[in-house]
């Protein structure tokens, strides 16, 4: 790619600003310089890959900080590899650049390699074109073969979990629409949306114990939705046992706002059902992990989820989750009236 700078070829904007993310593994024969990468998976071990794409209006707005997004991109595939119970080894990364922008790239190089670092996860392999501006990332890891968490294995009594708090990254990004003085009451809860977390460590202790998991991205009833169809399975939660962040706790008294927390996605936290009998286990690992790890609900056999109230009704859910395909972006700068 030739630009207004002096990199004189995507090759060259790789070793520049990605140089660092090409570790040396044992496991990579051959990285970044080839038509390919030559890669050893572990003896033993399944390959687990995935890949997501973030495109600007659509996954992120365009006034987003750069090393912000750098991390984002990342930390949305490593969640799915936490999902399975994979342990991240490799990383393939294609940019499609309106321009070359020294410093956006030096910073989104940042964000992206300090969670490449701190997973230990090297990049084998990428592309640049021009164009609108998207990023792409592939990520693998591995799992002993058969020990892969998978959605469809929840049973009848197993209980239901969650990672962390629910709701907060939807709270936020709702909030650039409330006027300034309510916008700033919520920016705390800006780092939800822009850098999650990716709760590798929890996929990894849950192998031998989840009988089914997945990442919550698209809001929790959409993504417990997967679940329970491909189980074949029904289940009930409950609102009283929702977790939430101390901001969203706040918000939802005030405004009986539950749709947010249920259906507003982003939140990149883990969602299993496990025996009954584990429940001392995921106590242990909640506790190891300083990570909280909250039972919302119990897998049933009757189809359909079921939503109950602190009073025992039932709660109707108006969405079930974002959805590319809608027609709607949640991420456009239109209508946007809060500071960044």
């Amino acid at each position: 790619m030739k630009a207004q700078s002096a990199i004189q070829s995507e090759f060259d904007l790789i070793r520049r600003y990605f140089a660092g993310l090409t570790r040396s593994r044992e496991d990579v024969s051959l990285g970044i310089g080839d038509d390919a990468a030559l890669l050893n998976v572990p003896p033993g071990m399944e390959l687990v890959v995935s890949i997501d794409t973030l495109v600007e209006g659509v996954h992120f707005f365009p006034d987003v900080s750069p090393a912000a997004l750098g991390h984002k991109v990342l930390a949305v595939n490593l969640s799915d590899l936490a999902a399975m119970g994979a342990e991240p080894a490799w990383i393939t990364l294609a940019l499609t650049l309106p321009k070359v922008d020294e410093s956006w790239l030096t910073q989104f190089s940042r964000g992206f390699e300090a969670l490449a670092g701190r997973h230990g996860v090297a990049l084998v392999g990428g592309d640049t074109t021009r164009g609108p501006l998207s990023i792409t990332v592939q990520a693998h890891g591995w799992v002993p073969a058969g020990a892969a968490l998978r959605r469809g294995g929840a049973r009848d009594g197993d209980e239901l979990y969650v990672t962390g708090t629910l709701g907060d990254a939807a709270l936020y990004l709702a909030s650039r629409n409330f006027n300034l003085s309510e916008q700033r009451l919520f920016d705390s809860l800006r780092e939800r949306l822009e850098r999650p977390q990716p709760r590798v460590e929890a996929g990894l202790a849950l192998r031998g114990i989840a009988s089914s998991a997945i990442d919550i991205s698209d809001g929790l009833i959409a993504d417990l939705g997967h679940i329970l169809a491909a189980s074949g399975m029904g289940a009930t939660i409950s609102l009283d046992r929702i977790p939430l962040s101390m901001e969203m706790a706040q918000w939802q008294r005030k405004s009986g706002d539950w749709q947010t927390v249920l259906a507003g996605g982003d939140d990149y936290e883990l969602c299993f059902s496990a025996d009954r009998s584990q429940g001392k286990e995921i106590t242990r690992i909640s506790e190891e992990l300083d990570l909280p790890i909250s039972c919302i609900g119990m897998i049933e056999s009757q189809s359909g989820l079921r939503i109950t109230q602190p009073d025992g009704k039932l709660w109707s859910a108006p969405d079930r989750g974002f959805d590319h395909f809608s027609g709607e972006s949640r991420f456009s700068m239109e209508g946007q009236n809060g500071e960044t």
